[in-house]
């Protein structure tokens, strides 16, 4: 049988409370006028109203989408007001997202039709359970084939009713899904099957010069990125601390690094997608990709103005023009008076794989102290610019910094300077007034052993 709906005379109860509750403010919350155990109450208290009421928003939720069948085509009540689906109205008239009112509706079907998780919607009209721990539930156990017994679909759902109340909504949801495989055993590649094709990647340009990345990870494809996410970010998240030795400095210049944790992960997601294409190109079609930065002469001379990145709506500031052109060299394009291009040079200014292969062997990563990045996470910075100092393109005037390094000597005004054979790096007046150069030693001893033998 299906799950009593939700009374009338409750719902008026929670109708009439919330026309006498005044609105929140700190005089009321303060450390006079609640105890600590009276503000936890509180807090229960106010989960146990919104549960009632989110049961009932439930319940018309499935209401609204059976009067929106699809079999009722255009005299379905979504369809006459306008809304292509029951969620969508739902969405409009609750001010709730996709997600919730897509919840609501799943969930309110579970109080209002029968089925083998009718404990789950009982526990929702009782007030005893939130819709997402039973969204969790329905997740895990409603995909469990018709050939299995529903007396054990009725035992699973009210084992996991009875270890809701200590789980968090995603540990339940877990838990639900261990069910449901242990339940049907037969169908679980079908499952993880219907998971793989439902992964995407969505790449959306904002109008602020953003870009959004949003998707979804199948299990298999999701354990790959994750690690790779904690790896990059662990120490940072309260990730354990009693680490390898070796690992201690590592992890404390982490832990020390300005960036937050969302920024140290998409700076480690575009370094992977960097080192991906070069080490397999292969994967990206017949052209390798590229990224072609568009900037005047006359900006790039008196180093004011902006350039573009191509593909991208946002201008930059010529000083990451500098950067870019610093890695990737340049192809001047002469256009005549009308616009049209009338040559295209040669591309210049840009290290050869050989030169790189030597700076890697000399340097041995990244030279900006205390950085460890290898050499294969590195690009070739020109302490003589070309554009401003017209430096040649050698290797004695080229050090390996690693991305998040280039961009700091560019962006904030430090300067590389080289005596012989030393590299030593100038702070701007922000960092240090005095400018005192800092010593940028090689990470590779093969300069330090070359010499030794010839002494």
């Amino acid at each position: 049988m299906p799950s009593p709906a939700p009374s009338l005379v409750a719902l008026a109860s929670l109708v009439d409370l919330s026309t006498r509750l005044a609105a929140p403010s700190s005089e009321a919350l303060g450390d006079g006028a609640l105890g600590d155990e009276a503000l936890m109450q509180t807090q229960r208290s106010l989960a146990e109203v919104r549960r009632r009421v989110d049961a009932w928003s439930a319940a018309v939720a499935a209401e609204i989408a059976r009067r929106s069948r699809h079999e009722l085509g255009e005299a379905g009540l979504a369809r006459r007001l306008g809304a292509r689906t029951p969620e969508l109205l739902v969405q409009r008239l609750s001010g709730s997202s996709t997600h919730e009112a897509h919840t609501m509706v799943r969930v309110g079907t579970l109080i209002s039709e029968p089925s083998p998780l009718d404990a789950v919607g009982a526990a929702v009209s009782d007030g005893a359970l939130s819709l997402d721990a039973a969204d969790a539930i329905r997740a895990g156990l409603e995909t469990v084939d018709t050939a299995v017994p529903v007396e054990s679909v009725v035992d699973a759902a009210e084992s996991l009713l009875r270890d809701a109340g200590s789980l968090t909504v995603e540990k339940l949801a877990a838990r639900a899904r261990e069910w449901g495989a242990e339940l049907d055993e037969q169908h679980i590649l079908d499952r993880e099957r219907a998971l793989r094709d439902a992964r995407y990647l969505r790449i959306t340009p904002q109008r602020d010069g953003m870009t959004r990345l949003s998707g979804l990870l199948d299990p298999e494809s999701a354990a790959v990125v994750v690690a790779a996410y904690d790896g990059a970010t662990s120490p940072r998240r309260g990730g354990p601390r009693f680490v390898d030795p070796d690992e201690v400095v590592r992890v404390e210049k982490l832990v020390d690094d300005p960036r937050t944790v969302e920024q140290l992960a998409v700076d480690a997601f575009v370094e992977l997608v960097r080192l991906g294409t070069d080490a397999a190109p292969e994967l990206m079609g017949a052209q390798p990709p590229a990224v072609r930065i568009v900037v005047t002469d006359r900006d790039l001379a008196r180093r004011a103005g902006s350039g573009w990145i191509e593909g991208q709506t946002a201008p930059i500031s010529i000083t990451t023009v500098e950067r870019e052109l610093c890695n990737r060299g340049t192809v001047p394009i002469h256009f005549d008076s009308a616009g049209h291009v009338v040559n295209v040079g040669r591309e210049k200014r840009l290290f050869t794989p050989r030169q790189r292969i030597g700076l890697a062997v000399r340097d041995g990563g990244c030279r900006f102290p205390g950085c460890e990045r290898p050499p294969s996470w590195c690009e070739a910075h020109h302490i003589n610019e070309w554009f401003r100092d017209h430096g040649g393109t050698d290797i004695a005037d080229g050090i390996l910094l690693c991305r998040h390094h280039h961009l700091l000597i560019h962006n904030d005004e430090w300067r590389v300077t080289r005596q012989d054979a030393e590299y030593s790096l100038v702070p701007p007046p922000s960092v240090d007034p005095t400018r005192a150069p800092i010593a940028a030693p090689a990470k590779s001893r093969i300069v330090e052993r070359a010499l030794e033998l010839s002494n």
